[in-house]
């Protein structure tokens, strides 16, 4: 199993709908268990979820510093 990918398609699916980011943002592991169908002792997914929550972090700070990029362009 290649947990980058896993990090990856869970992030994806994640940021693109609002639903899924309120239930991670919730219960992050039983989000990912369904979004991945990985079914591992939690402590082992709690590992796979700080990598997500760091990209997922990282992707909306991004997008904020985007936003306030174009506000100051003209």
């Amino acid at each position: 199993m290649d947990i980058k990918a896993v990090i990856t398609e869970a992030v994806e699916k994640i940021t693109s709908d609002e639903k899924i980011l309120e239930s991670f943002k919730k219960d992050p592991i039983k989000t990912v268990e369904e979004l991945t169908g990985i079914d591992l002792p939690d402590d082992q997914l709690e590992k796979v979820v700080e990598g997500i929550k760091a990209k997922v972090t990282l992707d909306e700070v991004s997008g904020a510093l985007g936003g306030l990029k174009n506000l100051f362009k003209k």
